[in-house]
């Protein structure tokens, strides 16, 4: 296997950061943990179009995590979606995405639909705004698998309900996750309809799930 090339290393509140490149792909390492590349994808498309598809009208996104910005081009890339607010929690991963990662998402923080919120996406749904058609959560690993312990509250009853709360009847939400957790659907499925579990395979280990389902009328 080839070296890793680190091209940049971040200090935050959070920890160490570093963005490496490994052949063709990039990848960003959370305090020595691996935590995502760009060597495939198609889970984090997944998380994106499959909410759009749920959703009645599919105008006004927030996405939870810029990420590789995988997920924020798969928005960009349907015509429906008007504007895109993407919380990031790390300042750093907003500036590679106007250097080193440009090109990955196609210069996608260029787009004049895109408003970047550089903190936490749990203060943004805290604070009184408009609904957003659909909701996108790419954070963490899971709901047992978090970047930061703060991230739990994400995914309880109670930041269940506040993540539905956002929505209008109609709206969807989909979440990305490292592996399948029956309780965490179930927990959706108190709140949403129509949720299902999808899977991408992956080379190694359990697949890539999003889970995805619709507000319907309280």
């Amino acid at each position: 296997m080839t070296d890793p090339l680190v091209i940049d290393r971040r200090e935050s509140p959070r920890g160490e950061l570093v963005l490496r490149r490994r052949g063709g792909a990039f990848e960003i390492i959370s305090n020595g943990v691996f935590l995502m590349d760009t060597s495939d994808g198609r889970s984090e498309r997944l998380l994106v179009r499959a909410a759009l598809d749920a959703a009645d009208s599919p105008g006004r996104i927030l996405i939870g995590g810029l990420g590789m910005g995988l997920s924020l081009r798969a928005a960009l890339d349907d015509q429906r979606v008007e504007h895109v607010v993407v919380a990031e929690i790390e300042p750093c991963v907003v500036d590679w995405h106007r250097s080193y990662l440009a090109g990955v998402s196609d210069h996608a923080l260029g787009d004049p639909r895109v408003e970047v919120v550089t903190g936490d996406v749990l203060d943004l749904l805290r604070t009184d705004g408009p609904s957003y058609d659909v909701i996108c959560l790419d954070v963490d690993n899971g709901p047992t698998w978090t970047v930061t312990d703060t991230n739990s509250a994400l995914y309880t009853e109670s930041g269940t309900e506040l993540l539905v709360s956002r929505l209008p009847v109609g709206g969807a939400l989909s979440v990305w996750g490292a592996a399948p957790d029956p309780s965490y659907r179930a927990r959706l499925s108190r709140h949403l309809d129509g949720v299902r579990m999808l899977s991408v395979e992956v080379a190694r280990g359990e697949p890539d799930v999003v889970w995805v389902g619709r507000r319907g009328r309280d």
